[in-house]
């Protein structure tokens, strides 16, 4: 699975993504609750809630290439999630996460950008190892990371931890 960039090298274009990053009117949007036509229906999400007000805290997040961005779907343009990066890395690992509406998943989405985002990451200098942490109360999101080409390393009672390389990527 490639990724390419947009004309405005901002944007991530999958087969059938576009990674963008939010804008300051979504942002407010999604923390005022209000909705915009260009999202599906049940977007946001409550992880797009709390990531809007992660990135409220955070305004730098708006500016970052590595930061937060939105999950459009190419053949709608709709924004059905959101992914990112909670920057900057330590010990040359950064963390992703993600989610996708409950109307688009089981389609591929979450792999798909999981995949391109990790990619683009791993290619920037000081980041070595793209990582996630997974509740046990949530399988679906641990074959979600797998499908993306991460490999389960360790965890507790609760979590369990996944981490992927720039060569576990290309073998996936």
């Amino acid at each position: 699975m490639s990724f390419s960039f947009s004309p405005t090298g901002t944007d991530l274009i999958t087969e059938r993504l576009v990674l963008t990053q939010w804008s300051t009117d979504e942002l407010s949007a999604v923390l005022d609750e209000r909705r915009l036509a260009r999202w599906a229906e049940d977007f946001p999400a409550e992880g797009d809630r709390a990531i809007a007000g992660f990135m409220a805290e955070q305004p730098e997040c708006l500016r970052e290439a590595y930061g937060q961005r939105q999950i459009v779907e190419r053949e709608t343009g709709l924004v059905v999630g959101a992914i990112g990066l909670f920057w900057p890395p330590a010990d040359r690992s950064i963390e992703i996460g993600y989610g996708i509406v409950p109307s688009r998943r089981g389609r591929g989405y979450a792999t798909e950008a999981t995949r391109a985002l990790a990619g683009f990451v791993l290619a920037a200098p000081g980041v070595d190892t793209v990582y996630a942490n997974v509740e046990l109360s949530n399988p679906a999101s641990g074959r979600v990371l797998e499908k993306a080409g991460l490999r389960r390393v360790d965890g507790d009672a609760e979590t369990v931890r996944y981490v992927g390389t720039a060569a576990d990527l290309t073998l996936s």
